[in-house]
């Protein structure tokens, strides 16, 4: 199935950066971490004052889906946001989107150009349940995303549904990933990842997935100013019972946007701030039509996804045996995020990820240890708990006890 979309020349060229630079305007101030739940963002979509805003459904323990919609052109757009309760910065950002398109200042004409160009249609939050535990999963311990066929979750019908209603020309399927992603080599993480979703096992090529490309590559070319080299190309395997691919394959032109990882933002709120730009970026492209000018070869250019990211790395470090053998490793060191009791935040516990000659690996935070000393109170093993001690003669660089950071100083990179 293919659509013939018009080509919307009237409206402005797209003015991102300079929308980027008064980010503080639109930001929505009582979202400031990850862990929101249903009943933070209600009052936010009930009082809205320049959307049309419906229940379009409920989760598994009964909590309101809504749809929101805002503009009257003739191309349907449909974003979706936290079919992984634990998968938020979209719905942050989708938030301060919101918050943007109902302000009013000097940005009006490219406001104007998107409701008269666009019909837009939000779902903010599809897993409700899942955001309550700060869960991928939802209540029934189902994977929303992989639902779209056999249709067990009253959120995939719900999704499934909404598509069919609204019957969208273009669609983002918006999540988080994890944050050991890297952007191809570069040495950087993998900030913000990209995908035209394949449409079926042989990965081919229609108009419609061409035009997620055409639209992808602008994106990427808008976003690289504010982070450049830290955009990569998220790996389009098949899958059968995701609903992007499925969307793709029903007509909609879909593009995946995934929220990685960035130095010293555990809380993704710079990330948040670009994920913004990348959204209006893309609605920009779409409501002007400047998407359809830019070639495959900018969207196969993009880097493909590595993990080659580590929390912490520590390079050759000298580890001495109880019976006197030496040898030098290099410790990855990855930091997994345990949500508390309450759901409201999460503690981290870093855990020996890897061993060895680590070359062409990365660390959030790196230290050459070559004229450390590395003290340990139990052998170094993979996927068990750090136990370590790295020190500069009298002075400790790092502290790990039992998983848990004691001390840490400047003496890493990326600090």
């Amino acid at each position: 199935m293919s659509k013939n979309i018009g080509i919307l020349k009237f409206a402005p060229v797209s003015t991102i950066s300079s929308i980027l630079e008064r980010y503080h305007d639109y930001r929505e101030p009582s979202l400031n971490d990850r862990f929101f739940k249903h009943i933070d963002i209600q009052p936010l979509i009930q009082n809205r004052k320049a959307f049309t805003v419906t229940q379009a459904g409920q989760s598994f323990e009964q909590r309101p889906i809504y749809l929101l919609e805002k503009g009257n052109g003739p191309v349907k757009v449909f974003l979706w946001s936290q079919m992984h309760g634990d998968e938020a910065t979209a719905t942050m950002a989708l938030f301060d989107l919101f918050n943007f398109l109902e302000a009013d200042d000097d940005f009006n004409p490219l406001r104007n150009a998107l409701i008269t160009s666009c019909s837009l249609f939000f779902a903010p939050m599809i897993s409700p349940d899942g955001a309550e535990q700060f869960n991928r999963r939802n209540a029934q311990g189902l994977d929303i995303n992989r639902d779209f066929q056999h249709q067990q979750t009253p959120e995939g019908r719900t999704l499934r549904a909404l598509r069919d209603q609204i019957d969208p020309d273009f669609g983002f399927n918006l999540h988080d990933q994890s944050v050991f992603w890297s952007a191809g080599n570069t040495g950087n993480p993998a900030t913000i990842s990209l995908l035209a979703p394949a449409y079926d096992d042989r990965l081919s090529l229609n108009d419609v997935r061409k035009r997620a490309m055409q639209l992808i590559a602008g994106i990427n070319q808008e976003i690289q100013s504010f982070i450049p080299n830290h955009v990569g190309l998220f790996d389009d395997e098949y899958e059968p019972r995701a609903f992007g691919d499925n969307f793709q394959a029903a007509g909609t032109s879909t593009i995946l946007i995934e929220a990685g990882g960035y130095p010293n933002d555990f809380e993704k709120q710079f990330i948040r701030k670009i994920y913004f730009g990348a959204m209006l970026s893309g609605l920009t492209q779409i409501a002007n039509g400047r998407y359809a000018d830019r070639s495959l070869d900018e969207y196969y250019a993009i880097p493909k996804n590595q993990k080659l990211h580590f929390s912490i790395l520590i390079k050759n470090c000298m580890v001495v045996e109880n019976n006197g053998a030496e040898y030098r490793t290099d410790i990855g060191i990855i930091a997994d995020q345990v949500p508390n009791e309450t759901r409201t935040g999460v503690n981290y516990n870093y855990v020996i990820d890897d061993l060895g000659d680590l070359n062409g690996r990365f660390g959030y935070l790196e230290v050459d240890a070559a004229h450390l000393q590395l003290i340990v109170s139990k052998p170094l093993r993979v996927n068990e708990t750090a136990d370590l001690i790295v020190q500069d003669g009298l002075n400790t660089i790092l502290c790990i006890e039992n998983g848990k950071i004691n001390e840490k100083t400047s003496k890493f990179s990326g600090d």
